[in-house]
Protein backbone atom coordinates (compact mmCIF):
# COMPACT_ATOMS: atom_id res chain seq x y z
CA UNK A 1 0.00 0.00 0.00
CA UNK A 2 2.45 2.57 0.65
CA UNK A 3 4.51 1.69 -2.90
CA UNK A 4 1.54 2.71 -4.31
CA UNK A 5 1.10 5.86 -2.68
CA UNK A 6 4.76 6.72 -3.05
CA UNK A 7 4.21 5.66 -6.97
CA UNK A 8 1.24 8.07 -6.92
CA UNK A 9 2.98 11.02 -5.46
CA UNK A 10 5.45 10.45 -8.13
CA UNK A 11 3.52 10.34 -10.75
CA UNK A 12 1.98 13.20 -9.83
CA UNK A 13 5.52 15.36 -9.15
CA UNK A 14 5.97 14.28 -12.87
CA UNK A 15 2.95 15.65 -14.21
CA UNK A 16 3.69 18.90 -12.86
CA UNK A 17 6.79 19.26 -13.80
CA UNK A 18 6.06 17.92 -17.15
CA UNK A 19 3.33 20.66 -17.50
CA UNK A 20 5.27 23.34 -16.44
CA UNK A 21 7.23 22.55 -19.35
CA UNK A 22 4.76 22.19 -21.89
CA UNK A 23 3.76 25.76 -20.40
CA UNK A 24 6.92 27.33 -20.80
CA UNK A 25 7.68 26.02 -24.58
CA UNK A 26 7.60 28.91 -26.99
CA UNK A 27 3.69 29.30 -28.58
CA UNK A 28 2.99 29.78 -32.35
CA UNK A 29 0.62 32.72 -31.52
CA UNK A 30 1.44 35.28 -29.39
CA UNK A 31 1.93 35.21 -26.07
CA UNK A 32 -1.87 35.33 -24.56
CA UNK A 33 -2.41 38.96 -22.38
CA UNK A 34 -2.25 38.47 -18.21
CA UNK A 35 -6.31 38.42 -17.65
CA UNK A 36 -6.84 35.44 -20.14
CA UNK A 37 -4.19 33.51 -18.35
CA UNK A 38 -5.29 30.88 -15.83
CA UNK A 39 -4.70 30.92 -12.30
CA UNK A 40 -2.29 28.08 -12.18
CA UNK A 41 -0.60 29.34 -15.31
CA UNK A 42 -0.01 33.11 -13.82
CA UNK A 43 0.76 31.37 -10.37
CA UNK A 44 3.72 28.87 -12.39
CA UNK A 45 5.05 32.64 -13.99
CA UNK A 46 5.18 34.46 -10.49
CA UNK A 47 8.21 34.87 -8.15
CA UNK A 48 5.74 32.32 -5.26
CA UNK A 49 7.08 28.69 -6.45
CA UNK A 50 10.75 30.07 -6.31
CA UNK A 51 10.53 31.23 -2.85
CA UNK A 52 8.33 28.07 -1.64
CA UNK A 53 11.36 26.12 -3.24
CA UNK A 54 14.51 28.25 -1.27
CA UNK A 55 11.91 28.25 1.86
CA UNK A 56 11.95 24.37 1.60
CA UNK A 57 15.44 23.95 0.95
CA UNK A 58 16.53 25.78 4.32
CA UNK A 59 14.13 23.83 5.82
CA UNK A 60 15.11 20.43 4.63
CA UNK A 61 18.64 21.30 4.75
CA UNK A 62 18.23 22.13 8.75
CA UNK A 63 16.16 19.19 9.17
CA UNK A 64 18.40 16.18 7.72
CA UNK A 65 21.27 17.76 9.35
CA UNK A 66 19.44 16.99 12.60
CA UNK A 67 18.35 13.72 11.54
CA UNK A 68 21.96 13.17 10.56
CA UNK A 69 23.26 13.93 13.82
CA UNK A 70 20.59 11.96 15.57
CA UNK A 71 21.61 8.48 13.49
CA UNK A 72 25.02 9.27 14.34
CA UNK A 73 24.19 9.33 18.46
CA UNK A 74 22.34 6.63 18.06
CA UNK A 75 25.01 4.60 16.09
CA UNK A 76 27.74 5.90 18.77
CA UNK A 77 25.57 4.27 21.69
CA UNK A 78 25.11 1.35 19.80
CA UNK A 79 28.62 0.59 19.21
CA UNK A 80 29.72 1.22 22.56
CA UNK A 81 26.99 -0.86 24.10
CA UNK A 82 27.80 -3.85 21.64
CA UNK A 83 31.54 -3.13 23.08
CA UNK A 84 30.52 -3.44 26.40
CA UNK A 85 28.45 -6.86 25.64
CA UNK A 86 31.62 -7.92 24.14
CA UNK A 87 33.63 -7.60 26.68
CA UNK A 88 31.52 -8.91 29.34
CA UNK A 89 31.17 -12.04 26.86
CA UNK A 90 34.87 -12.42 26.70
CA UNK A 91 35.41 -11.86 30.44
CA UNK A 92 32.51 -14.91 30.67
CA UNK A 93 34.46 -16.85 28.39
CA UNK A 94 37.86 -16.74 30.29
CA UNK A 95 35.96 -17.32 33.73
CA UNK A 96 34.24 -20.69 32.55
CA UNK A 97 36.78 -21.86 29.73
CA UNK A 98 38.18 -25.86 30.84
CA UNK A 99 41.74 -25.88 32.66
CA UNK A 100 42.72 -29.21 32.13
CA UNK A 101 45.70 -28.67 33.72
CA UNK A 102 44.32 -27.41 37.21
CA UNK A 103 42.22 -31.15 36.53
CA UNK A 104 44.59 -32.96 36.31
CA UNK A 105 46.94 -31.49 39.23
CA UNK A 106 43.48 -31.62 41.36
CA UNK A 107 42.89 -35.53 40.26
CA UNK A 108 46.49 -36.49 40.83
CA UNK A 109 46.17 -34.80 44.64
CA UNK A 110 43.08 -36.34 45.03
CA UNK A 111 44.21 -39.66 43.95
CA UNK A 112 47.47 -39.29 45.83
CA UNK A 113 45.17 -38.74 49.22
CA UNK A 114 43.01 -41.60 48.19
CA UNK A 115 46.10 -43.77 48.67
CA UNK A 116 47.71 -41.85 51.42
CA UNK A 117 44.76 -43.23 53.61
CA UNK A 118 44.32 -46.25 52.39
Amino acid sequence: MVEFIFTTVLMFCLLAVLYLMVRALPRIAEEPSAESRGLLDRWAHSEVPEKIDIALNGFLFKFLRKIKVAVLKVDNNLGSHLQKMKAKEEEHERKSAIDFREMAEDGAERRAEADHKS
